[in-house]
């Protein structure tokens, strides 16, 4: 067994439950819960929940195969105001803004409340290959079969092949993730929900949260944290191996922000250029130790922006939340995609989706993208350094837009850091760097893409893949930049990187600043639990002094 739902000693359950655990895994055991035990069930309440749409135009691709009636059709269910995670709402149990003392008698009651009403529970799987398989747990209230459902299908549910393969799993010294959710919740002093988490112990509280994402995201911080603890990189990202003549592979990982092109540039065909074969596009994780990596779910959550009605990609929808729906002449209903009605209208893709998909992909990492919206960074860079590439990754940026309302005194262009594109991290930061860090040292390459503007020219998504495809074909030509020692450049028409443009020099000296000021802080942001190892702050005052 991979992880540990039972416990039948006082050492383990001394050293494995928390008052927070305790409080979140009780209810699963109530006399209001029942047991949902595979997805057909799961569809079939999501069908009938109130409010649910049965879209009867859009079939279910291959069901069987998802082990779906032969009947299924993608199911439709919109949340009201809120079509987004809420990051404000996140407690992490022994961070600064956590105060259990307070918290506690809050999730006790939130269980409490929900004794009256039917509750549903449901068992995934997290990680789909033998050397990293976590069991997670959801109870969530009659009204949200919708929720449960998309989780099912999200994360990889229990059938036949997966118990067997989760029994002959890799031991791993780590509980059950147990969520109980409640999104009927409120509290006077959350007013934009509660979501908990105690990761050491591996249980969270997703209170007053309608939006699926609180509860796939959230699902994944956990697994996430359990992956940092038994030695993984944790990714929040995607993972592509590009299969070449005479044998050869090169697989790339990129990170970026939402917006960034991360799933673009994932699931990329190249113009059929290549033989392409994809691990996931948002979750992953890689063994520092041996290179290889491994999918921690089988679906996709994609943006339905991108894909209008009519297009074939759509066919792999199992749920949409947030879209809007009309009837065909005929009849059948179809869901209305390209955010008309709100915006982040979001579908749960299958597996399928990718034709070359796998679980796992054994060869070692060849390169690491960091996938940034900084108009001070040229369309691509090549950093040579392992302190500086982790220190990037770290600093991993992009810029304000427009619509954001500004604090009197906040730089416009001042850039928005989310190191390695994770706000799900659950652990100091020290461990991802050092993770990176230990990656680049042992040969694996790093760039950064702009993916955005240079300098006001717009770096499109056709120039950034044209520039992936020379590095993983070899024929990329790097060479020294300006006085950088560890940064090397490639020549790129209608970009102008010289430093000789004082306004340029000027604006890339002021964002590498951003980024050392970011480092800085966190020295004693959250009480200093994500303080960097002195070289991250270093590597990058280097670049500065070499301007």
């Amino acid at each position: 067994m991979a992880t540990r739902e039972f416990w039948l000693n006082s050492d383990g359950l001394k050293n494995r439950m928390s008052a927070a655990r305790a409080t979140i895994i009780t209810p699963f055991f109530a006399n209001n819960v029942k047991e949902i035990e595979s997805v057909s069930q799961a569809y079939k309440l999501a069908k009938e929940s109130p409010g649910t749409i049965e879209l009867t135009g859009m079939p279910v691709y291959e069901p069987k195969k998802i082990g779906l009636p032969e009947n299924a059709k993608q199911l439709l269910f919109n949340d009201g105001a809120v079509v987004g995670r809420c990051a404000a709402a996140r407690k992490i149990a022994g961070e600064p803004n956590c105060d259990l003392n307070y918290i506690l008698p809050v999730l006790r009651e939130a269980v409490y409340q929900s004794r009256e009403k039917l509750m549903y529970k449901a068992q995934t799987v997290i990680g789909l290959q033998e050397d990293f398989m976590i069991k997670a747990h959801l109870l969530i209230p009659q009204g949200f079969e919708n929720i449960l459902y998309s989780w099912m299908l999200n994360f990889q549910y229990i059938n036949e092949a997966y118990k067997k393969m989760y029994e002959n799993s890799r031991k791993l010294d780590e509980n059950d993730i147990y969520v109980f959710s409640d999104p009927d919740w409120s509290h006077p002093e959350f007013p934009y929900g509660l979501t908990f988490f105690d990761p050491e112990h591996n249980c969270a509280a997703i209170l007053g949260m309608r939006y699926f994402g609180e509860h796939k995201k959230g699902t994944l911080t956990l697994a996430w944290g359990c992956a940092s603890r038994n030695g993984y990189a944790a990714c929040h990202g995607g993972m592509k191996r590009y299969n070449l003549e005479n044998g050869k592979t090169f697989q790339a990982a990129v990170f970026g922000l939402s917006g960034s092109g991360k799933s673009t540039i994932t699931h990329a065909k190249h113009n059929n250029k290549y033989d392409i074969t994809i691990l996931h596009d948002d979750a992953f994780i890689i063994n520092t130790e041996k290179k290889y990596s491994i999918a921690l779910e089988p679906a996709y959550f994609d943006k339905t922006a991108d894909y209008p009605y009519g297009c074939d990609d759509n066919k792999y929808i199992l749920t949409q939340q947030n879209a809007g729906a009309i009837a065909l002449e005929n009849g059948k209903i179809i869901s209305i995609t390209g955010d008309i009605r709100n915006g982040n209208g979001r579908a749960v893709k299958s597996k399928l989706w990718s034709a070359n998909r796998v679980d796992r992909i054994d060869e070692p990492i060849n390169a690491i993208f960091w996938l940034m919206k900084d108009p001070a960074i040229p369309p691509v860079l090549k950093l040579s350094g392992a302190s500086l590439g982790a220190a990037m990754g770290a600093t991993l940026a992009t810029k304000r837009t427009s619509a954001e309302r500004l604090a009197k005194g906040i730089d416009p262009d001042a850039l928005v850091v989310e190191p390695y594109a994770n706000p799900f991290r659950v652990y100091p930061l020290a461990v991802d760097y050092e993770r990176f860090k230990q990656l680049i040292q042992d040969g694996v390459e790093c760039y950064i893409l702009n993916t955005g503007e240079f300098m006001g020219t717009k770096v499109k998504p056709e120039y950034t893949l044209s520039i992936i495809e020379s590095i993983v074909e070899g024929t990329a030509k790097f060479h020294k930049w300006e006085n950088f020692s560890d940064i090397q450049i490639m020549d790129l028409d209608g970009f102008d990187t010289s430093f000789s443009n004082k306004e340029y020099k000027k604006q890339f000296i002021a964002r590498m600043k951003d980024r050392i000021e970011f480092v800085k802080s966190r020295e004693k942001e959250k009480g200093g639990i994500d303080k960097l190892p002195a070289d991250a702050l270093e590597a990058l005052q280097a670049v500065v002094n070499e301007v």
